[in-house]
């Protein structure tokens, strides 16, 4: 463990520098591709014919290799946070559009109906009603999404140490130090996991209504508990010959 968080004075940050650089250069991008993927998700549900070119064009720009990308903004925005952030930020849309499509979706029509009739436009509708319904399957993309982000934010380190815990690897090839490199892996990892989890939670919070773990072997036990009931009643109910002679 030796030199493992010591940080080459080259990277000009701390250890949890590097850490906050990376949450802020990773999710930042996932919120902008969030607030995107919303309105254009809409519309695929909206007008269905839409949602096959949307979905084949963001497939073709997550096709895209980031360094292509990087070449194509750096003369634009420079070895900046921003060049690393805008290819993040479409990426998410591969995942965000498709999740909020399916969620919208799955809302039922007799839900929607209740909604205009209670005079709901579409945009309340789309916020009040079909959103909240969806939270499960958007939060199912943001927790790709985001654990895709936090990956790729270390291909920043080709620009000008642009790649926050993704420069350690630089460095370790740099100064021979290959415990840099591990840290930069298992710091990663670990930011991964734990976005994962604070995500898990959201969606607890927010639907509450949902089954989880414990909570389905209540139900299996009431419906056991009632096939058993059912079976005693049947065995003290009498025959229809004994009944007939009483």
């Amino acid at each position: 463990m030796n030199g493992f968080f010591d940080i080459p004075s080259d990277l000009d940050n701390t250890y949890f520098g590097l850490i906050g650089l990376h949450l802020r250069e990773a999710l930042l991008p996932v919120l902008a591709g969030l607030l995107l993927a919303l309105p254009i998700a809409q519309l695929c549900v909206r007008f269905r014919w839409l949602y096959p070119p949307v979905l084949g064009v963001t497939t073709v720009f997550y096709a895209v290799p980031s360094l292509a990308v990087f070449v194509v903004l750096i003369d634009y925005t420079g070895q900046t946070e921003l060049t690393v952030m805008i290819p993040l930020a479409v990426y998410s849309l591969v995942v965000l559009v498709p999740a909020i499509v399916d969620g919208v979706r799955s809302v039922p029509q007799e839900t929607l109906a209740a909604s205009t009739a209670m005079g709901f436009g579409p945009v309340r509708r789309y916020v009040q009603v079909q959103l909240p319904i969806a939270v499960p399957a958007i939060l199912a993309g943001l927790r790709v999404a985001v654990s895709s982000s936090i990956s790729l934010v270390s291909v920043g380190a080709l620009i000008g140490n642009q790649g926050a815990l993704g420069n350690l690897l630089a460095d370790a090839q740099k100064y021979g130090r290959p415990e840099l490199a591990v840290n930069s892996v298992l710091t990663t990892a670990v930011l991964a996991i734990l976005c994962d989890a604070a995500l898990v939670l959201v969606r607890n919070l927010l639907t509450p209504w949902m089954p989880r773990g414990k909570r389905q072997r209540p139900k299996e036990t009431t419906v056991r508990q009632a096939a058993a009931g059912r079976a005693v009643a049947r065995q003290e109910r009498p025959e229809p010959e004994k009944a007939a002679t009483r």
